[in-house]
């Protein structure tokens, strides 16, 4: 697991490295920036630092969460009409108390590895889409941070941008086709509808849900988040900063309760 690790960092640091020596276009308005961040599929580079705190944990509501997902965003122009956009989450978690005598745990989650072919241009009626396959890695460091299981399926994401607006939703399935037979097998569709408005100085606001159904335990895992963020220079790097809440509607036993945070800083390379 250490060795698969390992590997996949390597490989995301060489994609990342080739990417970014990519030929640099045209300096775009840090306005264009913040409308590429809202659509999933931008041929924009993008590393986002995602850090998320949840509560009330476990069958007593005692544990915490707090999870770092590191997630690469690498878009690669196949020819005029496609581009592949490979969208990477790496989780790094700290967790206490999730039952009665547990205690803490920390290291590496499970990967999710999406790849999304798409359009370069949008289509007559100004939607935006893309289509591919989606996998999970068992790459936990710890039995109480990993599925032991490998998943995969298909995602999808759909949007439309328009004078300031993206409305869209991206989902994807998971299917578990090898692993650990005493874990549970995944069986999940995930869903996650958004809405966004960018201003003229680059800040967005985002309103916005990521639901899990579990269709082997027929539960769902329902938060409903609000953020905003601004595109913005530190030195000479260009960033986008934000945070936002969220409150969870629905969960399962065991499940987030509550409120819960998430702040966001991402390197931004336009190409």
């Amino acid at each position: 697991m250490i060795t698969t690790t390992k590997g996949l960092g390597l490989g995301l640091a060489l994609a990342l490295t080739a990417a970014l020596h990519q030929p640099a276009a045209a300096a775009e308005s840090e306005e264009d920036l913040a409308m590429q961040l809202a659509n999933p599929v931008a041929a924009l580079i993008s590393v986002p630092f995602q850090f998320n705190y949840n509560q009330n944990l476990g069958p007593v509501d005692n544990g915490e969460q707090w999870q770092l997902n590191i997630q690469p965003v690498i878009p690669f122009s196949l020819n005029a009409e496609w581009n592949l956009i490979s969208r990477t989450i790496l989780p790094i978690v700290y967790q206490s108390d999730l039952f009665p005598g547990a205690g803490s745990q920390s290291g590496i989650g499970d990967v999710l590895q999406s790849l999304f072919f798409s359009p370069a241009a949008p289509t007559a009626g100004g939607w935006i889409w893309g289509v591919g396959p989606v996998l999970l890695l068992p790459t936990g460091s710890d039995d109480l941070l990993t599925a032991d299981q490998w998943a995969a399926g298909p995602t999808a994401v759909a949007l439309r941008q328009q004078g300031p607006w993206t409305v869209g939703a991206l989902t994807n399935h998971l299917w578990s086709f090898a692993g650990d037979d005493d874990r549970a097998d995944i069986n999940r569709t995930f869903l996650q509808p958004f809405l966004s408005y960018t201003t003229p100085t680059a800040w967005t606001y985002t309103l916005q849900s990521e639901s899990v159904y579990d269709w082997e335990d027929r539960q769902w895992l329902t938060p409903i988040r609000v953020s905003a963020s601004k595109v913005t220079r530190l030195g000479g790097q260009l960033v986008s900063i934000g945070g936002g809440v969220n409150y969870w509607v629905e969960s399962p036993d065991g499940g987030p309760e509550g409120w819960g945070a998430r702040l966001t800083i991402t390197l931004l390379f336009p190409r």
